[in-house]
C-alpha cells in the first residue's frame, strides 16, 4: 500500500468516525430529553384507568328497567339471592344484569373484583345498584 492510499483511507475513516460521533451525541441528547420509563408507565396506566372508567359509565347506565312495585331508590330485600360471579358476596339481580351488559370479559371480571373488594371493606351485606355504581368507578 502506498502512502497516498493509506492517507486517503485514514481520512475516510476519520470522516466516518466523526459522523458516528455526531450521531451518538444527537442520540444522547434525545435520550436525556425523553421521559423516564416510570413516568411513561404511570402515564399509560392513568390513561387506561380513565378510559376503562369512561367506558364503564357508558356501558352501565344510571337507569335500567326495574320490576313493577320496586322503586329505583329502594334496595330489594334479598335474604337468599345471587352472588357476584366468582365471589361469595351477595348482590341483587339488577347488579347481575348490569354486569352482564359489560361486553369485555376481563373488564367484567375487574369490575366484579373491585365491587366485591369494596363490599368486603365496607361490610356490605347485599350489593345493590347504588353501591355498585359507586364501587364500580375506577
Amino acid at each position: 500500500m502506498t502512502d497516498s492510499t493509506l492517507d486517503r483511507r485514514l481520512a475516510a475513516l476519520e470522516s466516518r468516525l466523526g459522523r458516528l460521533e455526531q450521531l451518538l451525541g444527537t442520540l444522547n441528547d434525545r435520550l436525556e430529553i425523553a421521559p423516564c420509563a416510570g413516568d411513561t408507565k404511570a402515564s399509560i396506566q392513568a390513561w387506561v384507568t380513565d378510559y376503562v372508567s369512561m367506558r364503564l359509565q357508558q356501558l352501565v347506565p344510571e337507569t335500567c328497567e326495574h320490576p313493577e312495585g320496586e322503586a329505583p331508590g329502594e334496595a330489594p330485600a334479598v335474604a337468599e339471592g345471587p352472588v357476584l360471579p366468582g365471589t361469595r358476596v351477595r348482590c341483587t339481580e339488577e347488579v347481575l344484569h348490569r354486569l352482564g351488559r359489560i361486553p369485555i370479559p376481563f373488564v367484567r371480571q375487574m369490575v366484579t373484583q373491585k365491587v366485591a373488594e369494596s363490599a368486603r371493606a365496607e361490610s356490605v351485606g347485599v350489593v345493590d345498584v347504588p353501591f355498585f355504581e359507586r364501587a364500580a368507578t375506577f
